[in-house]
C-alpha cells in the first residue's frame, strides 16, 4: 500500500479503500476505513498520490505529540547493563499530494485502536497516545498496515537495578522506515539516576534498504527544536 501512485488509482486492502479519479481539472478523492468515509474534490496537482506511514498521533484528532508504549510485562535492567528489545507501535497512514516540489496532506486514517493517556500529574503532565505492547527479544512478524516495530536499546547508566514498565517518545522525533515486509522505528532509552530516563528516536532504519517515511510535522512546516523526551514522572 505504501508508496507513490499515478492518478487515477483504486486501492483496496484489509478493509481500506482509497480511490482517486480525475475528471477535467478536478481530482475526486474517496477513502473508506472501518466504516468511516471521506470524500473530497481537489484541484489537480501533479497527477500523483503518496501513501505514507506517519507519526501515530494524528487520529482521531491531533491532541497529543507524544506516544506512550506500556509494556505487557515489567522489565528489570541490571546496573550498567544494556538490553536490546523489540516493541510494537500503532500505524497511521497519511495521504499526500505532491505540488510544486512540496506535499499537501489531504487525509489520514488508521486501523489501530485509539486511546489517549496522561503521563505525569494533571497540571504538568503530557497527553500521550497510548499503546500497549508485548516485549520481544527477536524481531516479530507483524501486519505492517496495523503495527510497526520499535527496535529499542535500553541502557542503564546507574549502579542499581532499574524497573521499567513504559517508554514515552516525542512524536516530532520519530523517524519511520518501511519496506515490503515491515515498518520500523529505531530508538534509544537511557536510564538515569533519580528514576528518570531519556528517549530518542534515531534517524536510521532497523535494517539496511528501508525507505524513510515523509514526516507529518515537516510537511506542516512546524518549527521543532526538541526531538527527545525526558521521562521524569515514572518508568
Amino acid at each position: 500500500m505504501f508508496g507513490q501512485y499515478d492518478i487515477p488509482i483504486r486501492i483496496e486492502q484489509e478493509g481500506i479503500t482509497v480511490s482517486v479519479q480525475k475528471e477535467g481539472e478536478n481530482v475526486f478523492y474517496m477513502r473508506e476505513c472501518l466504516g468511516e468515509s471521506t470524500e473530497k474534490i481537489l484541484v489537480a496537482g501533479s497527477g500523483k498520490l503518496l501513501l505514507n506511514p506517519v507519526e501515530p498521533v494524528n487520529k482521531p484528532k491531533a491532541l497529543a505529540s507524544h506516544l506512550l508504549i506500556e509494556f505487557e510485562k515489567t522489565m528489570q535492567v541490571e546496573p550498567k547493563g544494556t538490553m536490546n528489545i523489540f516493541l510494537t507501535f500503532p500505524v497511521e497512514i497519511a495521504v499526500f499530494m505532491p505540488s510544486n516540489e512540496e506535499f499537501e496532506v489531504i487525509d489520514a486514517f488508521t486501523l489501530a485502536r485509539q486511546k489517549f493517556t496522561l503521563y505525569g500529574d494533571p497540571i504538568n503532565g503530557v497527553i500521550c497516545k497510548y499503546w500497549k505492547s508485548r516485549i520481544y527479544t527477536a524481531e516479530p512478524s507483524l501486519n505492517r498496515i496495523q503495527e510497526g516495530i520499535v527496535g529499542l536499546t535500553i541502557t542503564n547508566t546507574t549502579t542499581g537495578w532499574v524497573e521499567v514498565t513504559k517508554a514515552v517518545f516525542n512524536a516530532y522525533g520519530m523517524k519511520i522506515f518501511y519496506d515490503d515486509e515491515k515498518l520500523s522505528i529505531k530508538a534509544n532509552m537511557k536510564l538515569k539516576v533519580g528514576g528518570s530516563a531519556e528517549t530518542e528516536c534515531m534517524n536510521e532504519p532497523l535494517v539496511e534498504g528501508m525507505t524513510k517515511s515523509l514526516e507529518m510535522y515537516t510537511v506542516r512546516k512546524l518549527s521543532v527544536t526538541k526531538k527527545n523526551f525526558i521521562m521524569e514522572s515514572g518508568l
